[in-house]
């Protein structure tokens, strides 16, 4: 069946009927005109004066960089989008930098140092003179002053008090992303569908998220009081900083709607009347901005996970084999500390989440016990659709899995191997492809404030990642385990558990949406009520029964109520008074409690710290599965009543000063510390960067471009075909193949190793792959051969339960999570390591960590051979349709589309589709030449 791509929010924009939109560009040009009309001299002196100083203060010698796609502007007029839906015309700076940012796939094998600004742009501070396309006041203020540059349309925000540099920010990033913004706080209140229509993929969105962090007004309210409470003098100057950053955003709300230039989807959507400007944007609240960044954690900052699956893979395997031998099956497949698995701390012991020795506190479920708990009820109209419920499935499917969509990479190189003596750093956070962008660009400069950089849009009142004066950091998903599943005894009714020997009543939290159809979203009416049930051990998940006892399995997470502490590190990243080296930016760092790792470098220096609040669990307790909600199994100096802990300290994250190179694509941080996602062993995405950077640090001279042409590279690679292909070609090899049609595709899959195993286009914009047959014959190899190789020895339902750990693929094309296909981030999780570990055992290859059995063929080379042949013969005959069946975006067999990136409409504008690259979305390139 043909794939379905999400369309979120927007995505079926329909053209509104009865609206003279077209009529309506002259005057909006004409306020356009009268908005950017030019200040007066005294003003232009300032901003001139504000930008020498920042310049000044910059130590990066032109050699830092940075882009994002597809443009700094993600907000649109009605009659922008109506032109934007009719002829494909594009808002100013909306999508000029997505075809910087495309040509790298195909432009990079040339690049020079004098090359990389045109793929990138300039990250310097200031903005020349004859570069400056735009000045504004915001609010008529004379603290602050906006200034845009006319290349990108950045917005660079000098103040001259601390609350108008926060003012700036929040009237910029409203001018850039209101109506994302907007859409955003009410993803994390679960209140999406209410706001943009019941399209299936908002319920499914919205379902996601609040299931993650189910808030009342009052938890996001105690959130901020307590980060306040907790933090001193900065948290005081955390909270004026909100309230000046949200009196900006509010100020750019009343400007924009007396102004009548707000952005058209609240037209299209039904809060404002584009003839009698009827209705109302709401004003931000602070309570808002802990909305948001409940989605933000929960998309790329909170580990762990998947106990329950966990669990149910154990029992299956403990069926198949026996206790003794299921479990060593198990782990086996679990890889917790695989000694082949590609680290980013090269020296160093950092145990956490191990395998106890005598584990204690396990409540497995028993056999076919386990039920989802329901999150939606009383459905209505449209939301009780076939569509409707299968969104919520895979939302469901999405948030309780532990194999999060970690993304981004980073490569950094130490001085000592680069060509001019200081680090190089070429790194990002790959957070999907969104128009508008999740991120924005910034640079902000005011008293204790110097940065400039990505931010996620609403949260903007620091930059989130980016560069200072003379240092610059970035950040990628670590995926530690900070949650685990705790099973609390039922009494009394369903409702009710036991509390440390109490029968306590669960809390129920709901959220109740309603929707109509609009002009954006034509969903039919419809309505349903998410519920979930809260306990002291965190949000209801599942239900079962253990050993008898009726259970209900809770999920607890460290950054539970939690989500605005991190605010703190952020704020001391932006202080050129807090960081002034590598020790200085680790503990900033540290009061960040999401769970990334974080990289630095300045002109000496590169550093690497893993973030996160993780607990100190009691002796005995495996995190991998549920533990009885008891005293004894609880996390050491767990207070319910705060959800705070003991936590390990500092020295016991990974971490480290001047190592000669550092990388990182979400593979396994350092050894003998866990990840909570399955499928960190041999073969890794992160072997792509390791074995490329460790070989330009062997070869010295390292400089900017060659660090940048080492990420270009792995982020073209198809990682089977360069680090598993080769042994089962092997195996396939070891004897002449005399069928015509496997033969020919063994042969066509040589070629295409031998070439590199890229999957790049034959020249730049041609829309078709270079080796597209090879490329064709291992997308439909891949599940036939690992079902073949694997379903036999491991029984369906074994192999059924292990597929719910880890998938067996994620090549381009693939379906990710709750951002659809086409969504760039490949290769994260699959059963290539697996693959790997066996064939390498059935050849007679050494293996460090090997399965607990050899499945290829039961061990027999000449078994595995005839397995392998017989699937490369199937899938070599299967059609390019079959393999790319075809979605809204792309036709049946169309090959290189089907890998594109698309990004995904969260407002009314489209953009043009790129061709694949399995890289950051925000990324910066950096080579500081001094030091303060």
């Amino acid at each position: 069946m043909p794939r379905r791509n999400p369309r979120t929010v927007l995505g079926r924009m329909r053209t509104p009927r009865g609206i003279p939109g077209f009529l309506k560009t002259a005057s909006v040009c004409a306020l356009i005109a009268g908005l950017l009309s030019p200040l007066s001299q005294a003003a232009a002196s300032e901003t001139e004066t504000a930008q020498i100083t920042a310049v000044a203060n910059d130590y990066c010698g032109n050699q830092c960089s940075d882009i994002l796609p597809p443009g700094q502007n993600g907000n649109a007029t009605l009659a922008q989008i109506l032109l934007n839906q009719a002829f494909g015309t594009q808002p100013e700076h909306a999508e000029n930098q997505l075809g910087t940012y495309a040509d790298l796939a195909k432009g990079y094998t040339g690049l020079t140092n004098d090359k990389i600004d045109n793929f990138f742009n300039d990250a310097s501070f200031g903005v020349p003179a004859d570069q400056v396309a735009s000045t504004v006041k915001p609010a008529g203020r004379g603290d602050v002053t906006i200034v845009r540059d006319k290349k990108t349309g950045v917005p660079h925000i000098t103040g001259t008090t601390r609350y108008g540099t926060e003012f700036g920010a929040g009237y910029a990033a409203a001018q850039d992303r209101l109506w994302l913004m907007d859409v955003f706080r009410h993803v994390g209140r679960g209140q999406l569908t209410s706001f943009a229509g019941g399209a299936p993929s908002n319920q499914g969105l919205e379902q996601q998220f609040w299931r993650h962090a189910p808030y009342s007004e009052a938890d996001l309210q105690a959130q901020i009081d307590n980060a306040v409470a907790t933090n001193g003098e900065r948290g005081k100057l955390a909270l004026a900083d909100v309230k000046a950053y949200l009196d900006g955003i509010n100020a750019y709300i009343d400007a924009s709607d007396s102004g009548r230039y707000f952005p058209g989807e609240y037209v299209l959507t039904g809060h404002k009347d584009s003839v009698t400007n009827a209705g109302k944007i709401e004003h931000f609240k602070i309570t808002d901005m802990v909305a948001l960044a409940s989605v933000i954690g929960a998309l790329f900052g909170s580990g762990g996970g998947g106990e329950v699956n966990n669990a149910l893979s154990l029992l299956a395997a403990q069926e198949k084999y026996g206790v003794a031998e299921g479990t060593k099956v198990w782990e086996s497949f679990r890889e917790r500390n695989d000694p082949e698995a590609v680290l980013t701390q090269h020296d160093g012991s950092f145990p956490y989440a191990t395998k106890p020795a005598d584990p204690q506190g396990r409540a497995l479920p028993d056999a076919g016990s386990v039920t989802q708990e329901p999150l939606v009820h009383d459905r209505t109209g449209s939301a009780a659709g076939s569509s409707a419920t299968g969104a919520s499935r895979e939302a469901a499917k999405t948030a309780l899995s532990s194999a999060k969509r970690g993304m981004s990479n980073a490569l950094v190189v130490g001085g000592e191997h680069t060509a001019s003596g200081h680090p190089v750093a070429v790194f990002g956070p790959q957070t999907g492809y969104f128009a508008p962008q999740l991120l924005l660009l910034q640079e902000l400069q005011g008293p204790g404030i110097s940065a400039r950089g990505a931010s996620f849009a609403g949260l903007s009142m620091y930059v989130e990642l980016g560069r200072g004066q003379d240092y610059s950091w970035s950040a990628t998903t670590s995926g530690q385990d900070i949650i685990d599943t705790y099973a609390v005894e039922l009494c009394q009714d369903d409702y009710h558990y036991l509390y440390r020997g109490t029968c306590t009543p669960m809390e129920k939290v709901e959220r109740k949406n309603a929707w109509k159809p609009t002009v954006a979203d034509g969903t039919a009416a419809g309505s349903y009520t998410m519920r979930v049930w809260r306990t002291k051990y965190g949000p209801v998940e599942f239900r079962a029964t253990v050993g008898g006892k009726k259970v209900a399995y809770t999920s607890l997470r460290s950054s539970f109520m939690h989500e605005a502490d991190s605010i703190i590190g952020f704020q001391m990243l932006n202080d050129p008074d807090h960081v002034k080296g590598p020790e200085s930016f680790q503990k900033a760092v540290q009061h960040i409690n999401y769970t990334f790792n974080w990289f630095y470098v300045d002109s000496e220096h590169t550093a690497y710290y893993n973030s996160g609040d993780n607990p100190v669990r009691a002796n005995g307790v495996d995190p991998e599965f549920p533990a009885w909600a008891r005293p004894a199994h609880e996390w050491r100096g767990w207070d319910p009543a705060t959800n705070t802990a003991d936590y390990t300290p500092p020295s016991a994250h990974p971490n480290s000063i001047d190592q000669d190179y550092y990388i990182s694509w979400n593979n396994k941080q350092a050894k003998d510390y866990t990840a909570a996602p399955w499928g960190n062993g041999s073969v890794h995405r992160g072997n792509l960067l390791e074995d490329r950077v460790k070989k330009l640090v062997r070869q010295g001279e390292v400089t900017r471009a060659s660090l940048v042409k080492a990420m270009a590279d792995a982020g073209v690679a198809d990682l089977r075909a360069e680090d598993v292909l080769p042994k089962l070609l092997k195996v396939v090899n070891s004897s002449p193949v005399t069928d015509p049609t496997a033969a020919a595709a063994a042969g066509k899959l040589q070629a295409w190793v031998a070439a590199g195993g890229k999957r790049t286009e034959t020249t730049a914009g041609s829309k078709k792959y270079a080796d597209a047959d090879a490329i064709r014959i291992l997308d439909a190899w891949w599940p036939l051969l690992v079902k073949a190789e694997f379903e036999p020895g491991l029984g369906s339902e074994l192999f059924s339960a292990m597929t719910a750990n880890l998938p067996v693929d994620e090549s381009p094309s693939a379906a990710h999570g709750p951002t659809g296909s086409h969504a760039g981030s490949s290769f994260q999780y699959g059963w290539w390591s697996y693959v790997d570990k066996d064939i390498r055992a059935v050849l007679g290859e050494q293996v460090r960590g090997p399965l607990a059995r050899e499945y290829c063929g039961g061990g027999e080379l000449g078994a595995c051979r005839d397995t392998l042949v017989s699937t490369l013969k199937e899938a070599a005959g299967k059609t390019a349709a079959q393999v790319y069946p075809g979605d809204d975006v792309c036709s049946a067999g169309d090959q290189w589309c089907a890998d594109t990136i698309n990004h995904r409409t969260l407002g009314g504008i489209k953009h043009g589709k790129i061709s694949w690259q399995n890289r950051p979305t925000y990324q910066q390139v950096v080579e500081f030449t001094s030091h303060r």
